[in-house]
């Protein structure tokens, strides 16, 4: 089948480990189900997947993409959650498997003409949401759903900072928190993106690194080691930064140790979000008008074009690729 795959590993140019063609998957476990991918969504897991991050040279050559929506075999018409647990895992919460994994690192993944996967991980789409749309909840919705809803402990009214405007799970949280009542401030490094942003629910718009009017009480944190620093020093005594990434590094120059225990500040790690809470943001989305923020529709024979402007920055939202 058509998909597009990690044939190898490159650290310092992923592009050239892309390759998009017929590829003869191995065969699905038991009992899994086949799902007709109709859409899905780009995340910067692939890029590090295709530098090799996560993905040994074992498991090469990898069909890439976690994010999906498509119809099953009898015509149901489903959302995938990305979430494999180990069949040993028995608690409530599948992020705490420490022997998890995400679709395209052990199985292969979504940026192809169908995947295979646990009847679980499926979820039914609402008729609300098109194709295109559902494609994007899975990684960068959901894990700004539960970082926002879950772990910041904001209230309605509260002062959430989002760092890196423009990002998938930046964008996402600026659409949902603008929608919870919180007031909303981004940064970016282009201007552009900033006022996008706002353009979008968020109330401000600052250039990275700038010093706020005041301090929030919670910091969305997807950058890592350039917005770190930054992100610590806006935040009152007593709040919270959430982290899920580290696109610019996981080695921050000052990790701000004493400011955290003396302030004393809460620094809460998030890795995507439940099957419940997905279903919980397909609900939100329906009821709400809120759509996911699509920067391009591609077909499945040009996903190098939009892998490659994960690589560069270039984008604005979700990139979404149709078989």
């Amino acid at each position: 089948m058509l998909a597009a795959y990690a044939a190898r590993a490159d650290p310092v140019d992923p592009m050239q480990a892309l390759e998009v063609g017929e590829i003869d998957p191995p065969p699905a476990p038991e009992g899994w189900l086949r799902v007709q991918v109709r859409a899905a969504a780009l995340n910067h897991h692939d890029v590090w997947s295709l530098r090799g991050v996560g993905l040994p040279a074992d498991a090469l050559p990898m069909i890439l993409g976690g994010d999906a929506a498509g119809v099953t075999d009898d015509g149901r018409e489903v959302i995938v959650y990305p979430v494999i647990n180990d069949p040993r895992f028995t608690g409530s919460d599948p992020t705490h498997d420490p022997r998890r994994s995400l679709l395209s690192e052990r199985y292969p993944g979504t940026l192809a003409e169908e995947v295979w996967v646990p009847e679980h991980n499926l979820i039914d789409k609402p008729a609300e949401l098109s194709f295109v749309e559902a494609a994007c909840l899975p990684t960068a919705w959901l894990t700004a759903y539960r970082m926002l809803f879950v772990q910041s402990g904001l209230a309605p009214g509260d002062t959430v900072l989002i760092q890196g405007a423009g990002g998938g799970v930046s964008t996402a949280c600026t659409v949902l928190a603008r929608r919870a009542g919180f007031r909303v401030w981004v940064t970016s490094r282009d201007s552009a993106r900033g006022a996008r942003a706002v353009e979008l629910g968020a109330h401000r718009a600052f250039a990275s690194g700038e010093r706020l009017p005041e301090r929030v009480d919670a910091v969305m944190e997807t950058v890592g080691a350039a917005t770190w620093s930054h992100s610590i020093n806006s935040l009152r005594p007593g709040g919270t930064v959430v982290i899920c990434g580290a696109t610019s590094g996981d080695n921050p120059d000052k990790a701000e140790l004493t400011k955290i225990f003396f302030k004393p500040l809460r620094v809460i790690g998030s890795t995507m979000g439940t099957r419940e809470e997905l279903a919980a943001l397909t609900r939100m989305l329906v009821s709400t008008g809120l759509r996911p923020v699509v920067d391009r529709v591609l077909p499945l024979t040009d996903a190098a074009e939009g892998i490659a402007a994960m690589v560069d920055g270039g984008l604005f939202g979700k990139i979404v690729i149709e078989p």
